[in-house]
């Protein structure tokens, strides 16, 4: 998918909301885990019931590896689902990967040609080398680690080196690769007194702003300091949505959840 049509999605659905797919079975309604598969049955009733609400799905691929290879099949099935159903939804593969390039090259085929993902999430500890390879993938998008919504985020990504933070100059970098213009990043919302400072950076890139919701982040001061021409934000909800209810009706109180997000979305878009 190209970041024009996930542009026109935006603007036609009147919503940037992501919404993460973190499947806990210690979490989910009971009567799911008679399913053959109950992952992926919580999956497509999620998916079902809140497509027309987002532009975007993020599963965390450590929720599936957790349960084995039972867990990656229900992972390629969700994938598979939301491709062949809704294929306008932009797909994020949340996995974190990054190592040398051989390697990089072979978590990027992975996710990018094996199962579909329109994007991953990389982290960028060891360069330029270990990012390239997401990168030449044509019509595929890397999501780069720049400030994380965690605690432990201060420990490294905001410590100054030569007078600029650590987060600073990993954007500053990124910016030189080859093909910089298929890198979005992360940023959590919990920090959202730095978007001014991001965005003189990378002004026109899309930014994964996790952290809205369970943990605490703001949505309007997101938007106020992180919002581009083309609104350059996709804003993740997990916990907050897919866990609204563990009975019955999980899935309608899924979509409710997502229904007030997308609502304060569209009164900020108009």
């Amino acid at each position: 998918m190209t970041t024009q049509e996930l542009v026109k999605q935006i603007n036609k659905k009147k919503s940037f909301l992501c919404i993460g797919l973190d499947v806990d079975l210690t979490k989910i309604p009971t009567h799911l885990l008679k399913e053959e598969d109950p992952i992926f049955a919580f999956n497509k009733a999620i998916i079902d019931a809140t497509h027309h609400l987002c532009v975007a799905y993020k599963p965390n691929t450590a929720f599936y590896e957790a349960y084995g290879i039972k867990g990656w099949k229900s992972l390629e099935k969700t994938i598979k689902y939301i491709n062949e159903k809704h294929p306008e939804i932009f797909t994020i593969a949340d996995a974190k990967r990054g190592d040398i390039g051989n390697t990089s090259t072979m978590y990027a085929k992975a996710f990018f040609e094996d199962l579909a993902f329109d994007s991953v999430t990389v982290a960028p500890y060891m360069g330029k080398d270990s990012v390239e390879p997401f990168l030449a993938f044509e019509d595929k998008h890397t999501i780069m680690l720049a400030l994380t919504s965690n605690q432990g985020a201060f420990d490294f990504q905001t410590k100054m080196i030569d007078g600029k933070e650590v987060y600073k100059q990993v954007l500053e970098t990124s910016t030189t690769w080859k093909n910089s213009e298929n890198l979005m990043y992360v940023v959590g919302a919990t920090k959202a007194e730095y978007f001014t400072e991001i965005r003189k950076i990378v002004p026109d890139s899309f930014l994964l702003v996790p952290g809205v919701g369970a943990q605490g982040g703001n949505l309007q001061d997101v938007c106020k300091y992180g919002m581009n021409k083309n609104v350059g934000l996709l804003i993740n909800s997990s916990r907050g949505i897919i866990y609204a209810s563990n009975k019955y009706d999980f899935a309608q109180a899924a979509a409710e959840k997502a229904k007030d997000l997308q609502l304060q979305m569209q009164d900020i878009l108009n």
